[in-house]
């Protein structure tokens, strides 16, 4: 399909006994929000793992605008465009947030810098970060220091190092994990306007928040992925209910 920008296919993936992924198979379409969803124990993060390249799959492969990016390295999957958000934050701390995107520019960027060589002042750099935290609202404290951020702040700033990649698809990891109520909701409104720079495969607990983005969703448990579908057939699913939803659909 012309539109599929991130794809697995059948991917597998085995410690010891234990199989974590079973066969696989999911498309990130452009423009549009496919959410994983799945009690604790799943495989969301193995899976999560094993797309952005943290983790080798056993069997099965991942493609990129049609590349084979499988046994690519984490840092080649960024340069191509796979941007990533973390479920806990991978963020330096006593770095201020300009720092933080900055560097976070220097992977994307493909030049190469000198051991001592001041990155933090490059002027393109500099101007992509700028740009970066503006677009999520946080040029006013980009002179901050990162661990004097809150939580949703944090959240902001890990996508804004994200943007720096100019990516072709991001895959996030519970962005509302942590935020509360008002946090999550304004979280929600800013990745429905991002899916369309690029879209946005979404790990996600909290279900309000998917049941607003999500153009699919995918339902993992126990490493196999049980139904596909937009969220009213989600929702309706009997074996979705029993197995996760609950009274939460």
């Amino acid at each position: 399909m012309d539109d599929v920008v991130l794809e697995t296919r059948g991917l597998c993936k085995n410690y010891g006994a234990l199989e974590v992924s079973k066969n696989i198979s999911l498309t990130l379409r452009k423009g549009e929000v496919h959410a994983v969803i799945g009690p604790n124990g799943a495989g969301k993060s193995t899976l999560i793992h094993q797309i952005c390249g943290t983790v080798r799959p056993d069997f099965g492969s991942i493609y990129l605008l049609d590349e084979d990016v499988t046994q690519k390295p984490v840092d080649a999957r960024s340069k191509a465009g796979l941007a990533r958000t973390f479920q806990v934050s991978a963020l330096a701390m006593e770095d201020t947030v300009l720092e933080n995107v900055v560097l976070g520019c220097v992977g994307a960027s493909g030049k190469a810098f000198r051991l001592f060589q001041p990155v933090l002042t490059d002027r393109d750099l500099l101007e992509t970060a700028h740009i970066a935290l503006e677009r999520v609202g946080l040029e006013d404290v980009a002179e901050k220091r990162t661990a004097d951020l809150s939580h949703g702040q944090r959240r902001q700033l890990e996508v804004a190092i994200a943007l720096t990649l100019a990516p072709k698809a991001f895959v996030m990891d519970e962005p509302m994990a942590g935020l509360g109520a008002e946090g999550s909701k304004r979280m929600t409104g800013f990745l429905d306007t991002l899916r369309a720079e690029a879209p946005i495969l979404l790990v996600e607990h909290d279900m309000d928040a998917v049941f607003a983005l999500a153009d699919r969703i995918s339902v993992l448990v126990y490493g196999s992925i049980i139904a596909s579908g937009t969220v009213e057939e989600i929702r309706s699913d009997p074996g979705v209910r029993e197995a996760y939803l609950g009274d939460e659909a």
